[in-house]
């Protein structure tokens, strides 16, 4: 007797092929493209994961199965029926219940099982990162030559991001699959997905600024705070002003504040700098007007000229000294040109053409003229030139055997610390004649 139901029973081996036009015979094949071709186990679904198994009928059980963008992974079971499958024996036919083999041939493992290698959550979503598998959007980030098509997945990006959120499930969500992103670098984006499915951060000194962006644009704010402390780890005098721009124009008045600490120190190092000549007029304004600035006047409007000669190239006009006027704007009013002394001002902002003839005279009357005359500029000390001058006047009288000539001996010290001022006193000391007690010299004073 012949049993043909395939679902409890297997055809004993002395029965007869069962004829195609049976219909209790056996189930359906799968369709051809379903089926691995070879013994090799290679499936292809667009984005999508089989449940089913192939049979293993026609050829050997294949161990992996590959997927565009993912990796293949094999369970116990699907090498135990690949073993069965190699070793050419065939499944017993005796009557049910069949024996162990026969079940191990009817439980199969799903195709492509690779969840079953992730034992974290975090493992199984950092394996759909940038991968085909399951995604159900693409973005076209860049323009021209340099972009790229890169697969993701909304659940993932809505979680992780309101503006993702918004984009896929707010009232005007897109039902586009290909969005383009021409104002987002590949890589930026991709550092974006890489913490959105990770909670890793790559970022380095060519992809930071252009990371903050998109993390920005994107409502990311923990990936913002990566970028913000990478940033001010690696801030330094030559790229201050650079930085400085960047978190003006980002809203990080944090790292705004950490790289104007850094010009205050550097000041010097900071204005030599290339980025200098690049940050815009209210960058450069914001510096003018600290008094914290680390630097004398005269070279401090050297920087600011090289700045203006610069701003004209970028705007495309003649280098002039009435359009370097022009490209200063209000940051020409914030040269403390009161603070130079008259040779430096002479030499340099009285014949470089950028103040008018009324400034110059202004100005030429405030350096010679008691009391002076009140100016335009301001005249407040920055932090080098606060400290107060005097004059120590010793030795009123001298003996002709000093060999003097009859004019006081001056000395100028720019603090009143009673330190400095002892070892003043102690030079003096030394070259009198004889030597005075210290303590009338400090009875004197």
């Amino acid at each position: 007797m012949r049993r043909c139901c395939p679902v409890l029973f297997v055809n004993s081996p002395g029965d007869p092929p069962p004829s195609s036009s049976s219909s209790c015979l056996r189930p359906p094949e799968p369709p051809p493209s379903k089926m691995a071709a070879g013994g090799s186990g290679g499936l292809s679904f667009p984005g999508v994961v089989g449940n089913s198994a192939p049979s293993n009928r026609g050829g050997s059980s294949a161990s992996s199965y590959n997927y565009s963008g993912g990796v293949g992974a094999s369970s116990l079971g699907n090498q135990a029926a690949a073993a069965v499958s190699a070793s050419g024996v065939s499944p017993p036919s005796a009557p049910p219940p069949p024996p162990p083999g026969a079940a191990a041939g009817l439980l199969r493992e799903p195709v492509y099982n690779w969840q079953a290698t992730k034992t974290t959550v975090r493992e199984r979503f950092t394996f759909l990162f940038n991968n085909e598998v399951l995604s159900d959007v693409h973005f076209l980030v860049g323009k021209g030559l340099g972009s790229q098509r890169i697969p993701a997945h909304r659940f993932v990006l809505a979680v992780g991001s309101a503006v993702f959120d918004a984009m896929f499930n707010g009232g005007m969500a897109t039902t586009s699959t290909e969005i383009e992103l021409p104002d987002v670098e590949p890589a930026a984006f991709l550092a974006l997905l890489k913490f959105l499915y990770s909670d890793e951060v790559q970022i380095g000194p060519e992809t930071v600024m252009t990371t903050l962006y998109t993390a920005k644009k994107y409502a990311v704010p923990a990936l913002e705070a990566h970028c913000v402390e990478f940033l001010k780890k690696n801030l330094r005098a030559d790229n201050a002003f650079m930085l400085l721009t960047q978190a003006r124009l980002f809203d990080e008045p944090q790292l705004a504040s950490l790289c104007l600490e850094n010009i205050d120190k550097n000041t010097s190092d900071a204005l030599n700098a290339e980025g200098f000549t690049d940050i815009d007029l209210d960058t450069l304004v914001a510096v003018l007007e600290r008094d914290t600035l680390g630097i004398r006047e005269i070279r401090l409007f050297n920087a600011v000229v090289r700045w203006s000669e610069a701003e004209c190239q970028r705007q495309q006009h003649p280098v002039t000294s009435e359009n370097k006027r022009k490209a200063l704007g209000k940051a020409l009013s914030l040269i403390r040109f009161p603070l130079m002394t008259i040779e430096e001002f002479a030499a340099g902002p009285a014949q470089s053409g950028i103040l008018t003839d009324r400034e110059v005279v202004s100005l030429f009357l405030h350096f010679t003229v008691n009391p002076k005359p009140r100016v335009e500029f301001i005249d407040r000390p920055r932090c080098c030139l606060r400290g107060k001058e005097c004059n120590i006047n010793r030795f009123q009288q001298v003996e002709s055997r000093w060999g003097y000539s009859g004019t006081s001996d001056r000395i100028r010290s720019s603090t009143q610390t009673a330190i400095q001022f002892l070892v003043r006193m102690t030079l003096v000391l030394v070259v009198m004649d004889p030597p005075a007690p210290l303590e009338s010299c400090l009875k004197n004073q």
